[in-house]
Order: C-alpha cells, then sequence, then structure tokens
C-alpha cells in the first residue's frame, strides 16, 4: 500500500513523500494512513479535502474491496482475501524475509568479548545474545558481515591473575578446577587487594603493576603465565559458546592490539591530537565535543588501558577491514565510554560509522518481589549452572512426551534466548524461571510450540499448494497480513538494530494461529482438497516464517516438543 500512496500522492500533489502506514482495529479496515493529514501543511489544502481526493485515486486502482474516510482524515482500506493472497505470492521467494538493502556494504559486529581466566558468567549472556541477532540482522538485508570476539586478555586483570596465582593458589589446584580456580583465584585478590587499600599498603598492588609492565616488557615468565591463563579460558569461553549456538570469525583480544595502542598513542602525542601530563599519563581532550573530561589513553606508568586498545582496534579496523559500519555489543553502563571513543574517532577523522549497541542488565526478583540486578548471592551466575538449570526445566517441562536430548537442548536454549528480546534492548530484563518457561504467553516455548505443530501438519499433510484459484482465503486472510508485514518487520528491525520487534512478531504469529486452528480445519473433517490444499499452502509460509524468524534469534526450531 505505501508504494500505492506514494505514487497518487506524487501525481496529485507533486511531492515525494513517505505515507505513515498502520494496522487499524480490524472492524475499522486493514490498513490505515493519516496521510492526509502529514501532508497537509505542505499541500495547503483541509485534511478532509486531501482524504477525498486521495480516496477517489485508491477507489480507481482496483485493488481495495472498500476504502473509507473516518474522521477529520483517516483513511481506511480494505483488501480482499483473495488480492492479498496474490500478494504474497508475488512477493515470495525462498529468500522470504531477506532483502538486499545492505549490499556491497561490510560491517564488523563485536560480541560477546568476555574476559579471560573467569568462568563465563551470566553477565555475557546479553552480549552474546544481542550481537548474535545484530549480526543476524544484519546478514538478511544483506551486509556483508564480519564478526570478533575482542577478548579481555590484557590489563589490570592479567596483572590480578598473575600475583593472585603465586600467592593463593597452586599447580595441583589449577589443575583441578582450571578456569573455575582462576575465578576463585580473581575475587580472592580483588577482596586482598580492597583490604590492602584500607591499611594503606600497596604491596600486592605494586605486585600486580610489575606483572603488567613485565608482559608488556615482553618477560618470559609474564607470557607464559598469560598464555597458560589464556589456553585454559579459551577452551572454557569455547565451550559455553557452543553450548549458546554462538561463534565469531576472529578473536582478536586486547593482547593483540596493545602494542599498536602504544604505538598509535605516540603519534597522537607526535600530530598534537593527545596531550601528556606531568605524571606521564596522556589524555585526548575533546572539548569540541562537548566533552568536559578527557579520555584517558595511557597510564601515568606507561601501561595501556582499554582506550589504548580501543583506539588500535578502530585503527587496525580502518586499515584491514575497511568495514562501513562497526556494532559493539556492550552493556548500558559502558555508554560514557563509547561516546568518548566515537569522539576521539571522528576527532581522528574515522569515517566508519560506530555503534554502541547497548541494553540493560539482567534482574531477578526478591523474595520480597523487589527486582534486583542478578548476582551470585542470589543464584546462577555462571552460564554453564545456568544453561544445566534451563536444560532441566525443559526435560520437566516436556515430561511423559517422546521428546530427544536435542529438542530438550533446543528448547531451554530458545528460551533462555526469547527473554533477552521480549521487550526493547535497552530496557532491564527480567529472569524469571516460570515465566520463561510458560506453554502460554511472551516465552520462547510458548512461540517454539507454534513453530512445531505448523510443521508437524505440513509434514503429515504436505506443504499445500501455493495459490488455490477458486479458494477465497477469507479464513486465512489474517495470517495473510501478517505474512506480508514480516519483510518490512525485518527491514527495520535491522535499521533500529531492534531484534526484539522479532520477538514480538513471532508471538503475534503464534497467537494468531492458535486462533486460526480454533476457527479452521487445516486438513480433517470435512474440510475439500481444495480447502486442504490452499490452508497448507499458507501453512508452509507460515514454517518458513517461524524458522527465519527464530533463526535471527539464535534460536532453533525443535522436531517435537
Amino acid at each position: 500500500m505505501e508504494h500505492i500512496l506514494h505514487d497518487i500522492l506524487h501525481d496529485l500533489y507533486a511531492i515525494d513523500v513517505q505515507p505513515i502506514i498502520s494496522r487499524p482495529d480490524p472492524q475499522f479496515g486493514d490498513y490505515a494512513s493519516n496521510v492526509a493529514l502529514q501532508i497537509a501543511k505542505q499541500v495547503g489544502k483541509n485534511p478532509r479535502q486531501i482524504a477525498e481526493e486521495v480516496v477517489e485515486k485508491l477507489r480507481e486502482t482496483g485493488d481495495f474491496s472498500e476504502v473509507t474516510i473516518a474522521g477529520p482524515g483517516f483513511i481506511n482500506v480494505r483488501l480482499s482475501a483473495v488480492n492479498l493472497m496474490h500478494k504474497l505470492q508475488s512477493a515470495w521467494s525462498e529468500r522470504y524475509g531477506s532483502s538486499d538493502e545492505g549490499k556491497g556494504k561490510k560491517v564488523i559486529v563485536e560480541y560477546p568479548s568476555p574476559n579471560m581466566a573467569k568462568p563465563y558468567s551470566v553477565g555475557h549472556l546479553r552480549p552474546g545474545n544481542q550481537g548474535w541477532a545484530s549480526k543476524r540482522l544484519m546478514e538478511e538485508t544483506g551486509w556483508t558481515v564480519v564478526t570478533d570476539n575482542h577478548l579481555g586478555d590484557y590489563g589490570a586483570p592479567l596483572g590480578i591473575w598473575i600475583t593472585g596465582f603465586r600467592h593463593f593458589s597452586d599447580e595441583a589446584s589449577l589443575e583441578k578446577d582450571g578456569v573455575y580456580e582462576l575465578g576463585r583465584v580473581y575475587i580472592q585478590t580483588k577482596k586482598a587487594l580492597k583490604e590492602e587499600g584500607e591499611r594503606g599498603e600497596t604491596v600486592l598492588a605494586d605486585e600486580v603493576q610489575q606483572w603488567l609492565l613485565k608482559y608488556e616488557a615482553d618477560d618470559q615468565e609474564a607470557i607464559e603465565y598469560s598464555q597458560r591463563f589464556n589456553t585454559i579460558s579459551l577452551e572454557h569461553i569455547h565451550a559455553v559458546m557452543r553450548r549458546l549456538g554462538i561463534s565469531t570469525d576472529y578473536e582478536l583480544g586486547e593482547a593483540f592490539f596493545a602494542p599498536r595502542g602504544k604505538e598509535a598513542v605516540t603519534k597522537l602525542l607526535e600530530t598534537g591530537v593527545a596531550t601528556q601530563n606531568d605524571d606521564g599519563s596522556v589524555i585526548v581532550p575533546l572539548d569540541e565535543y562537548g566533552f568536559d573530561v578527557p579520555l584517558l589513553v595511557q597510564k601515568s606508568n606507561g601501561a595501556a588501558l582499554y582506550a589504548t586498545t580501543d583506539l588500535a582496534t578502530i585503527l587496525y579496523r580502518e586499515e584491514v577491514e575497511k568495514p562501513d559500519k562497526v556494532i559493539y555489543a556492550v552493556g548500558a553502563e559502558q555508554q560514557f565510554y563509547f561516546s568518548q571513543l566515537f569522539a576521539m574517532a571522528k576527532k581522528l577523522g574515522i569515517q566508519t560509522e560506530l555503534v554502541h549497541l547497548w541494553f540493560g542488565v539482567i534482574d531477578q526478583l526478591n523474595d520480597d518481589g523487589t527486582r534486583e540486578k542478578m548476582s551470585s548471592r542470589k543464584g546462577v551466575v555462571l552460564m554453564e549452572e545456568l544453561l544445566d538449570q534451563a536444560e532441566a526445566k525443559a526435560s520437566a517441562v516436556v515430561e511423559g512426551r517422546d521428546v530427544s536430548d536435542e529438542d530438550v537442548r533446543k528448547i531451554a536454549l530458545g528460551a533462555i534466548k526469547f527473554n533477552d528480546f521480549i521487550s526493547d534492548r535497552r530496557t532491564n530484563i527480567l529472569f524469571d524461571w516460570n515465566s520463561i518457561f510458560a506453554l502460554s504467553g511472551f516465552s520462547g516455548p510458548y512461540v517454539q510450540y507454534a513453530a512445531v505443530r505448523v510443521n508437524k501438519i505440513v509434514h503429515e499433510h504436505g506443504f499445500g499448494a501455493p495459490v488455490i484459484e477458486a479458494y477465497d482465503y477469507e479464513s486465512e486472510k489474517a495470517i495473510i497480513v501478517k505474512l506480508l508485514e514480516y519483510p518490512a518487520l525485518v527491514s527495520a528491525a535491522a535499521r533500529e538494530l531492534e531484534p526484539h520487534r522479532i520477538a514480538g512478531y513471532l508471538y503475534e504469529l503464534a497467537r494468531d494461529m492458535n486462533r486460526y486452528y480454533e476457527a479452521t480445519p487445516v486438513a480433517t473433517g470435512s474440510v475439500t482438497d481444495e480447502q486442504k490444499q490452499a490452508r497448507l499452502g499458507i501453512l508452509s509460509r507460515v514454517s518458513h516464517v517461524f524458522t527465519h524468524g527464530l533463526s535471527i534469534l539464535g534460536i532453533e526450531v525443535p522436531v517435537s516438543m
């Protein structure tokens, strides 16, 4: 309808405007537009007069079964179900839902970027989910996508791990518990550093800095510690990522970029972009971009910071990968830092579009009903434990049914992931086991079950016919209208990096399908072969959209539930 209205407005008023289309209450029509109010000032006419002129042209097209005006100029239209079906058929392809909008453009998506030498925590669930969904959205809209797991394998944490291991651990413990021992050591060392600071001492803190400087100076012992901890950590990280169903093309961590970062800082000083303070630290002033606080790019002792390695990463990608866009999947708490980082990039003349894909935290319910950020004090915080519990709960949901272990894993992961997309990423999400695994309502299992049900019908009775000319499709009209919305929805979700739109759409489609089954037999009872083939043809398209949409969210459709 958009392009029809666009052409009519151009012919009538010689204007190029993108009309706003909405879905009204079904009693008023299939589609609605307030375009008469939208362009009234531009055209210099009363909205009602514009609406009347537009409606006359809409009726002349013959595409609409009913065109009416409501209020001061709202235009409501109805399409016949047969016309809608033909529109769906003409738009349909094996790639339905995909487009070439981003063809010829390249994007780098950075996720989940966990820290090394610590167990993979729930804190990196959202970076992985949101980053993967953004990657998939860009792929489905034609972009060339490169993904990078920007590992936290450098900086102060490395000094803490080495110091902590030497003081609070031993070879036997590391051999036995691996990354979990390194995680325990890290927590114990941080606690010891805090207590030391409260006493006014700096023995441990100095040792941490000494190990970091040794590593930067290519000290062999420091390098061996780093390599050993990294090997243990990467095996663990890769195992968890496999369970989460996510992967990346590269894993260029901070250690890879640190030497390049120091070289870049030197060049910034030489060109006058950066300034060295009296204590030896280096800053980049950003006053011209509205920041009173400069960006610190090197410590007073010469050690690198996040900003040092991120600077090098930006420059490296600009030189080697040459992307049109870079997306960083990092939580909301880093908004100020990324705004400073992007301002520095502009100051350096970087043309690549840099996007901070930020999101809220994961909350959990306290016993008194209040919400707070999920933490180890209140329950699961390790990703492996979370996935184990999810699989146990998924098994309970399908208990007594013939469901394979593989499908149980798909249901468990689908429930966890879908919960990440039930609302705008910029809001906090609530982690509540009961709602996550609900078989009714806005949940992953609800949508997966709807997809399984459609697939079962199609596999048992066939894929039907693309179009049955003699069939009126009135019973399927609401489903057809919903299917027609899908490609534009995917494009909009990709442009705004809002995968929650896909989740909302899939839930609505699942709900619409349940209503459809209640009113319309598909392949049983007194259904004629003509009706059966037409209805199965619609269901085969619904199956495609469920699979396509869930795949964007990183969720698979089980064989059975």
